[in-house]
């Protein structure tokens, strides 16, 4: 026997739809339709319909497995023999943490796919993988932002199963698992939930659909339909952390915040399973309310992502200014982001054309991730390349270094480590195809200004784009991806084996730097990082006084000169005291 429930507050009438079989549903006093079905067990199909319409999936369907218009199945959470029992996961603040794509990941594009590579991951030195959203989206290949079932994992990536067996063998082998999770809207095509009740308001206008409806009347079923979703990952599914999309999107007036709920209620199941939680969020509004505590009045997230610290970097990186990215450039940016996280913590942004942020106080640099690449900064682009495409392989490895000696948490993107061949393209498999032929002409005419040509912007819906996303192992063992692997490695050694290179207070960073001369120094306790982003060799200053070894360096020319270190065009050496990490 199972139970069913659905909220459906406006309903005349709901039935329970088995096969040809229409089961009536009674109401409760929360207009809540319930009934319990004797020949419904685990693997029954189901749907539900409303005042007699077309038979519709659960809202919080557990399993969508012939898609998103297809029907409902029932999931028996407790049928799994989970192994992981005695697994402790590894603090967010002592983390690495590396975002992937299930899909293009590997040439399987599975759950059980990804097993089979987190063997490179422990001897990279990753300590958690982060997936890209696996909520049930339109067709088998998309990046999961447009997802509109928030209980069921991918069908097309292995469902229900293949995301536990995944969790099972990370934690098996001391890796931890954030799930990427999108609250803020729902995807164009499969979405149900109007259908149902008042999900969505149009109150607040956001950039991919309606906005949820977290404030207004009705509003409680909904937070409780998300707030629920993510104490079902954590819980059912056992993942360690989730990272919540775009944060400054999910609109809510209420005394308290849909967010500041969520980490109320995860701390609560945190007591109740004894196991460690945590939850960053993705905002881009330079606030530090997103991670600050309850107590005063911030949202009590345990991280968020930090962009600036990025587009700073990129800017140096790769000199591209258009965009957003006209509101950095100099070394300068790079030494504020670093010391204060938010370049942008009150000062006039040219881009937004107004002053925007605020400053971020005494927070520990360990509540913000920081990264070269990700899945927006490589994927939002009209061809989807990467650092190393852009800049080159020596700046790719300088980006590499500031990332991983930084006062945040670090954070990769699949393929960065080897500077993969690949892009990573923006791609879709829409069935409605005046939906996926609007997106097509969307992208080219977004992107058809900084390309040339409309043509040369890659179709989303072209199965092409999503193959050549694909990383491509083969050529991890090749040159120049073998030594840009083994530098990842090396840095992610050294971060661990030297105590200052973990701390996470900015202010205790020293930095200094030449806009001219372009160099730039990191000192961190006992370490220093000297950088030179121009193209000739630099005597770069690194401190008087100081007894300092090249333990590693970027290109072999570099060479320590008294209280500078000569560095080629394009290149970094992390100096310290000499130790048995000396060398590695």
């Amino acid at each position: 026997m199972t139970a069913f429930g659905v909220w459906a507050p406006h309903a005349g009438k709901v039935e329970l739809v088995l096969r040809d079989q229409r089961i009536a549903m009674a109401r409760d006093a929360n207009d809540w339709w319930h009934v319990e079905a004797n020949s419904a067990g685990p693997g029954t199909d189901y749907r539900f319909s409303v005042d007699g319409r077309q038979p519709m999936p659960d809202p919080r369907s557990p399993w969508q497995p012939e898609g998103v218009n297809g029907p409902s199945r029932v999931v028996d959470h407790a049928a799994f023999q989970w192994t992981d029992g005695e697994y402790q996961p590894i603090p967010l603040d002592a983390a690495i943490v590396y975002e992937l794509h299930v899909g293009t990941f590997t040439p399987e594009g599975t759950f059980d796919g990804v097993v089979t590579k987190l063997d490179h991951l422990l001897q990279l030195g990753i300590t958690h993988i982060e997936l890209m959203p696996i909520c049930e989206f339109s067709g088998p290949r998309g990046w999961g932002y447009d997802g509109v079932d928030l209980y069921a994992p991918h069908s097309a990536y292995g469902g229900p199963g293949g995301l536990k067996r995944l969790v099972n063998a990370c934690h098996a082998k001391g890796l931890g698992v954030i799930l990427d999770v999108v609250y803020n809207h729902s995807g164009p095509e499969g979405c149900y939930l109007d259908k149902f009740g008042p999900y969505f308001t149009d109150r607040y206008r956001i950039p991919w659909g309606q906005a949820m409806n977290f404030d207004g009347p009705e509003s409680d079923h909904v937070r409780r339909f998300v707030l629920d979703s993510a104490l079902m990952w954590l819980g059912d599914y056992h993942v360690d952390g989730l990272r919540i999309d775009s944060v400054h999107a999910m609109m809510d007036s209420s005394a308290l915040h849909i967010l500041a709920e969520m980490a109320l209620e995860v701390r609560q199941l945190q007591e109740r399973t004894g196991r460690h939680y945590f939850l960053i969020g993705e905002s881009a509004l330079n606030d530090p309310r997103v991670v600050q505590p309850a107590e005063v009045s911030g949202y009590g997230m345990d991280a968020q992502w930090s962009d600036d610290f990025h587009h700073a970097l990129h800017v140096l990186l790769t000199g591209e200014q258009m965009g957003y990215y006209i509101d950095y450039g100099t070394l300068a940016d790079l030494a504020k982001a670093v010391h204060d996280v938010f370049v942008y913590d009150g000062r006039y942004s040219r881009f937004r054309r107004q002053h925007y942020g605020r400053p971020v106080g005494d927070l520990s640099g360990r509540a913000f991730l920081a990264y070269l690449q990700t899945h927006d900064q490589v994927g939002n682009r009209a061809k989807g390349e990467r650092i190393a495409h852009l800049g080159g392989l020596a700046s790719a490895k300088v980006g590499a270094a500031l990332v991983l000696t930084s006062p945040f948490v670090p954070m990769l993107f699949q393929g960065e480590e080897w500077a993969a061949s690949s892009p990573f393209q923006y791609f879709t498999s829409l069935g409605d195809s005046g939906l996926g032929q609007a997106v097509s002409r969307g992208r080219r005419k977004e992107f058809a200004a900084f390309v040339g040509s409309s043509e040369e912007v890659p179709d989303p819906q072209d199965i092409a784009t999503f193959k050549r996303s694909k990383l491509n192992w083969g050529e991890v063992a090749d040159e120049p991806h073998g030594s840009m692997l083994r530098w990842y490695q090396q840095l992610i050694w050294m971060r661990r084996l030297r105590p200052d290179l973990a701390c996470g207070d900015p202010k205790a960073v020293v930095t200094s730097f030449d806009e001219q001369a372009r160099w730039f120094v990191l000192q961190r306790g006992a370490m220093t990082v000297a950088c030179n982003l121009a193209d000739d060799t630099r005597m770069v200053p690194v401190g008087a006084g100081r007894a300092m070894d090249i333990l590693l360096a970027s290109d072999p020319q570099a060479h320590a000169q008294g209280q500078a270190v000569a560095l080629p065009g394009h290149s970094v050496a992390l100096l310290g005291p000499p130790g048995p990490d000396s060398g590695h």
